[in-house]
């Protein structure tokens, strides 16, 4: 189906009139594996575990039987890197090649989107920076360094959520409250409960899966490129091009 043709499909069963007002919106990202084209902070920890045992953690995290919370704790213990060593590997990740087209067009209706992710909030805006991004706001865990461990610690941790490291779900209720839509765009698992109360939603692997098999409307999108298109498609005629 058309590109077009799955958001007008989408707008229906969501009882939106389109085009949708752009400035009547709040758009919210998850970051490894959605604004970056792999998942930085697994590149992480394979890269500086000082032994195997993260590949235990991931495989009780997959099969559900330990959260996020657990997994990144247990997986942290074994990494072993220097603040310089660690940003060295930091200047390889690459960003989806259409995430600045998208930041443009999204600045230029007056919408700052924000940075919502189980990754750590120092090493997304070390990343941002190094890509020349800044002054996006972005929620994450946070961590200290202490010589070469990694100390990790989890702000947004929701007592009633056994999932989530970080409940990304708390930091849309505020823009619920003011009638904004809410627009989400994601890839697995930390961004199930987020996804459950967004108005439209971006979705892609793990989180398509779940949106699919719980039957809850989402646009399937393969990159950035597919958002930055329904954004263009939601401007008035006479913005569409500039």
């Amino acid at each position: 189906m058309p590109f077009t043709n799955r958001l007008h499909q989408l707008e229906s069963k969501l009882q939106v009139k389109s085009p949708i007002v752009l400035s009547n919106c709040r758009v919210f990202l998850d970051f490894d594996n959605t604004m970056t084209t792999s998942d930085v902070l697994d590149d992480v920890i394979r890269r500086f575990s000082i032994n195997d045992q993260w590949m235990t953690l991931e495989k009780a995290w997959h099969e559900e039987k330990i959260g996020t919370k657990e997994c990144l704790e247990g997986q942290l213990r074994n990494v072993r890197v220097t603040k310089n060593a660690l940003h060295k590997f930091l200047t390889k990740v690459e960003l989806d090649p259409h995430f600045h087209h998208l930041l443009a067009l999204l600045v230029r209706e007056g919408i700052k989107p924000v940075i919502l992710s189980d990754n750590f909030s120092y090493i997304i805006e070390w990343i941002l920076e190094h890509h020349g991004i800044r002054d996006l706001k972005v929620y994450g865990n946070t961590l200290r360094f202490y010589r070469e461990h990694i100390i990790p610690s989890f702000p947004y941790d929701n007592p009633f959520c056994l999932t989530c490291a970080h409940c990304k779900k708390i930091h849309l209720t505020k823009d619920k409250t003011e009638n904004k839509l809410i627009v989400y765009v994601g890839d697995g698992r930390s961004d199930f409960c987020p996804a459950r109360v967004s108005d439209i939603v971006f979705a892609k692997d793990n989180l398509l899966r779940f949106m699919t098999r719980e039957e809850l409307p989402c646009i399937a999108y393969k990159d950035l490129g597919d958002v930055h298109h329904y954004f263009q498609e939601a401007l008035p005629h006479a913005r569409k091009n500039h």
